[in-house]
């Protein structure tokens, strides 16, 4: 049948996948570095992609293509939340695991300084001191991903969300961004899946006191600062909070 359906222009495309999170339906992929038009029967034509597009490379255009099969759209989305269910159990037991003092050491939850230090550590103090520099990270992990939903370093926290390339291009990000708050790093183009739920678990659950967004000018952050502003909307919290925008070169444009 003939029908309007999008179209993607893959020289446009700089493969950022906000096109691919914005697509409900799971009609995109990224393949090969390039958004892709997958599963033709999946787009409803509505272009919920359209909009985010930073590069301009999608449009409409009506041609000869599947019908859209609600049906077979509705189990896919069945079947990723049957997948996000058992992610959220894996987590519930890892934190579990953690809290019990099992699991990767590498990984172990502890708080580096506050009003408590929980991992013990009697030589932290003295090297912090040692140091011209000293690291302004609160807790371990930091990584968004590994990072548990509740705990004790969160209560009257203020979060950082920040792009993993920030500390590398901005010189003074302990100082200025880290220093007194709980640091949380991801890559929205090289992680996998969205972090909208964990963030929205972890700002609606805990005694959370503001957040800052920190991330690059490149197109592909822009899924990190939907995520952490979609987390505290969905929290439904009225916290302060700010987002930062670091050029490649190392400097605050915004």
């Amino acid at each position: 049948m003939v029908r309007k359906i999008i179209k993607i222009d893959e020289e446009k495309c700089n493969g950022c996948g906000i096109c691919a999170n914005a697509c409900h339906e799971g009609a995109i992929d990224i393949v090969g570095g390039k958004a892709k038009l997958v599963r033709e029967n999946f787009c409803d034509g509505f272009g919920d992609c359209l909009p985010g597009c930073p590069m301009g490379a999608i449009s409409f255009e009506e041609r000869e293509a599947p019908a859209y099969d609600e049906a077979a759209v509705k189990a896919m989305q069945e079947k990723k939340d049957l997948v996000k269910d058992m992610h959220q159990c894996e987590n519930k037991m890892n934190e579990m695991q953690h809290a019990e003092g099992h699991g990767c050491p590498g990984s172990r939850f502890m708080q580096l300084r506050g009003s408590a230090i929980v991992d013990n550590d009697p030589g932290q103090d003295m090297i912090s001191r040692m140091s011209s520099h000293p690291s302004r990270l609160m807790q371990w992990p930091c990584q968004i991903k590994l990072l548990p939903t509740q705990a004790d370093f969160y209560n009257g926290a203020k979060l950082l969300i920040a792009a993993d390339c920030t500390a590398y291009a901005y010189a003074n990000m302990h100082e200025e961004f880290m220093k007194g708050k709980v640091t949380m790093i991801g890559c929205p183009k090289l992680d996998e899946g969205d972090y909208t739920e964990k963030l929205t678990e972890i700002i609606a659950n805990n005694d959370i006191a503001g957040v800052t967004i920190v991330r690059m000018e490149v197109p592909c952050c822009g899924g990190l600062q939907r995520a952490a502003e979609n987390a505290i909307r969905n929290s439904g919290k009225f916290l302060p909070w700010q987002v930062v925008t670091i050029s490649r070169k190392g400097e605050v444009i915004e």
